[in-house]
């Protein structure tokens, strides 16, 4: 079975997970730092859920599943060790026209979860289609090694400059020129060396006017 990628936006959407073991946990965790609104069924829960529940991090529904927890549901994850209840809940999710994931049980999923690796606003999702989550799992752990924290700086370097650089309303060449030379040029490895005065002279060498390594420390916060 092939999938099609896609990036959903969670922010403040309802998502009932079934299961409050350690995999509902770690699925919690996930959805709650992309801010979905979670509500759990489970009999019992990890302490770290039961410090969420109390604090109101995410809402219960009760111990026992039944179709009125997916009232007014966005996705659906079921995360308990039994397989029989994970496919009642993925059957009642489809039957709703719903998301819904089963953990460990691509039969039962109409959508899957990739291994994800994140540096800021820059996110890299690896999957095998559900063949080899552990693969998936060592290709992201491979990525982080590539991937360090100074792509998230020079995604909100970038950010600023786009907004600088559209509001100067020069060509679409001009544009593109621009924004093609600041991805292809050393600034990375510059934010990398927190070189913020190297950083300002590369921006100034492709971007009109000038920017000094104030300016670059105040786009990033840093001090």
């Amino acid at each position: 079975m092939s999938y099609y990628p896609v990036l959903i936006h969670l922010d403040g959407k309802k998502v009932i997970v079934v299961g409050g073991g350690t995999v509902a946990e770690r699925k919690i965790e996930t959805l709650l730092e992309y801010g979905a609104a979670v509500h759990v069924v489970s009999r019992d829960l990890t302490p770290q859920l039961r410090k969420y529940s109390t604090e109101g991090t995410i809402g219960l529904l009760g111990q026992e599943f039944n179709e009125d927890c997916l009232e007014g549901a966005f996705m659906v994850i079921a995360a308990t060790d039994d397989p029989r209840l994970n496919r009642q809940v993925s059957k009642m999710a489809k039957e709703k026209g719903l998301l819904v994931n089963a953990v460990d049980q691509p039969s039962d999923c109409n959508f899957i979860l990739p291994s994800i690796l994140r540096r800021g606003d820059l996110l890299i999702a690896v999957s095998t289609s559900g063949k080899s989550p552990a693969l998936a799992k060592k290709v992201r752990e491979a990525l982080e090694e590539r991937f360090g924290n100074e792509y998230e700086s020079f995604l909100i370097l970038m950010g600023r400059l786009r907004e600088e650089v559209l509001s100067q309303r020069l060509s679409q060449d001009e544009n593109r020129r621009i924004f093609h030379e600041l991805v292809h040029s050393p600034i990375l490895e510059a934010i990398g060396r927190k070189d913020w005065n190297g950083v300002a002279m590369i921006l100034n060498g492709i971007i009109p006017g000038q920017l000094s390594s104030k300016d670059v420390m105040n786009y990033l916060k840093v001090e």
